[in-house]
This record gives structure tokens, sequence and C-alpha cells, in this order.
């Protein structure tokens, strides 16, 4: 059976989310999937050996020159989808763009959300409901990604990551400048991990300049010989390296979702994004800023971010 799953939202995170919900899909029919995402979901890095998913399409709409932006793009899209010959389609959005597009492009079975409900829909429980409603499947969000253990021996010898040691993942990285937490949070833990373990950091970040100067402040430290920098390599080869870390702490960034999708536990440190980004899979612990019961946009609070709470939800998670 040829089904088509279209998930158009651009983030890493937002991608990871969504996987228990396309394995369901998969599941269900008892037939690998196809996905139309965006390129910034960068799904082709981590969802490629996924043997839920047989194809990955990319949704061009990054500006107004890509083939399926405005109206001739989506007459662009609705061809290039005909010719896979889909029997069904599950749209993850309300969008009747999407609705019109699938049916030129001939696709009998048409699955969606309902239209024209996009304000103030819970990006899980929304989903959750939409399964169940069409497939009647009750679906836990806990988001997973399998490795291969050759990749993951092989990276452990090329980094000569000790299993005696703490292997730690530290996201410094964030899409905006108020989700990225100060250095010297980071550093304050680090300087605290260290009098009590063996510790190694693995420092996951961005290569924009923001992000760069938290990154080159950490490795400029008194820790820089046990820090690793992962900046310069892809998002698919860091995947066996947070596989090997005991324990991760991440800004809210797409580490923070890959690494409990990996099935390590995550400090998430939620400085100016709504709880649920932290807290949606049972390997996340959220810290919120100081004075805060919750946090969401415009909370502000990277500069309350208590390293103490970081190295206290630390111990309690190794111990």
């Amino acid at each position: 059976m040829k089904i088509l799953v279209i998930q158009n939202r651009m983030g890493i995170g937002d991608m990871v989310i969504f996987l228990p919900f396309i394995e369901a899909i998969s599941k269900k029919f008892s037939s690998p999937v196809t996905i139309l995402v965006k390129e910034s979901s960068k799904a082709l890095e981590y969802i490629e050996k996924n043997k839920y998913v047989e194809k990955i399409l990319i949704l061009e709409r990054n500006n107004n020159n890509s083939r399926h932006d405005g109206i001739i793009g989506s007459f662009n899209l609705a061809k290039d989808l005909k010719k896979y010959s889909f029997e069904k389609v599950f749209i993850f959005n309300s969008s009747l763009r999407f609705n019109l597009i699938c049916k030129i492009a001939g696709i009998k079975e048409i699955f969606q959300y309902p239209l024209f409900q996009k304000k103030q829909q819970h990006l899980i429980t929304t989903a959750q409901s939409f399964i169940k409603k069409e497939l009647d499947m009750d679906i836990d969000s806990n988001p997973i990604i399998n490795l291969e253990n050759s990749l993951i021996e092989d990276v452990r010898k090329k980094y000569n990551i000790e299993t005696k040691q703490i292997n730690i993942l530290l996201g410094i990285g964030g899409s905006g400048p108020t989700k990225r937490i100060p250095a010297k949070k980071f550093l304050e833990f680090m300087k605290m991990s260290i009098k009590e373990y063996d510790c190694k950091f693995f420092l996951a970040t961005g290569t924009n300049e923001e992000e760069q100067i938290i990154l080159n402040e950490i490795l400029n430290s008194e820790f820089k010989e046990r820090c690793v920098p992962l900046d310069k390599i892809k998002i698919k080869e860091t995947l066996p390296i947070i596989k090997n870390c005991t324990i991760a702490v991440c800004n809210d960034s797409s580490f923070s979702h890959l690494s409990a999708a990996l099935n390590v536990p995550t400090i998430v440190l939620l400085s100016d994004t709504p709880l649920m980004y932290g807290s949606y899979s049972p390997n996340m612990y959220p810290i919120i800023p100081d004075g805060e019961e919750t946090v969401t946009h415009d909370t502000l609070g990277k500069e309350r971010i208590n390293h103490e709470k970081i190295f206290k939800i630390f111990k309690e998670i190794l111990n």
C-alpha cells in the first residue's frame, strides 16, 4: 500500500515529535510510508534508516522562487505527488491548500486535521486525537531513534569514549538568542560535576556567530582538555556520539530532542519556550527559570536558569 504522510513544520524538534505518529500509521497498514517534509527538518540525517519510512520527499518552500511556492507551486507539488500513485494521505495540519493538492494528485483517501482550525492546536494532543479518531490507536509521546550498534562502537573508538567516565552532551546551541543559556551557566555546572565525577563533555552547537561565542568561551576555559566540540560535523555524525553519552544537558534545541529520542536522559533548559517542548518525552527533565511556575514564549529567563538545579537533577539521574 502506498501511503503519504505530510508533516510540514520546519524544525528538527517538530519532526522528532511526530515520529511516533508516523510509525503508528505504518504499523496500522503494515507498510512503510513516504513522508513529505521541509528540508529544514533535516529528516534525511536521522530518519533515513527508519524501517517505517520508505521514502523522504522534500517540500521545496524556502522562498518565492522555490518549486512548491505559490499557486504554480501547488500544481507542481500535485504533479510531483501524482507520479507515486499514493492511495492514502495523512495530513498533520489544517491547511486547505494541502487538501486540494492531494485531491489534484489523485489521492482517494485523505485524512487530515479539521480544516481552518490551526489556532491553539496543541502540537502533541492534536496529533494524538487525530490518530485516535482515524486509526483508533492510542499513541504515547515517546519518539525513538535507533542506530546500528556498529556505528555506536566505531564512534566510541574514534573519540576515545570510555564507559568508566561520565560522558555528557552539552547542547549549548539554540535557534534564537533568548533560548541560548549563557556559557557561564554551563561552566558552573561543569565545575560542580568535575568535583565529584570524572567527566568528558561533548559540545553540540551550530556555526552562527553567537553560538560560536558560547562555544569558544567554554573551550577557552580550564575545562578545555575535557571538551570535544561537535560544531564542524553533520547531525547524522553526531547521533552515535550522543548515544555514547551517559546524560545530556541541552538548551531547547535540536539536540535536546535528538538525545531524548536516542534514549539518553536529557536535562532541558527552557528559558523562552513552552514547557511542552522539554517535557513530552519520559527521557526529558525540564528546568525552568527561577521565579517561574511555567515557561512559554517571552518568558525571557535565560539568566535565571540555575546551575545548582541542573547539577541536582544530574546527580539524581546518575544515582
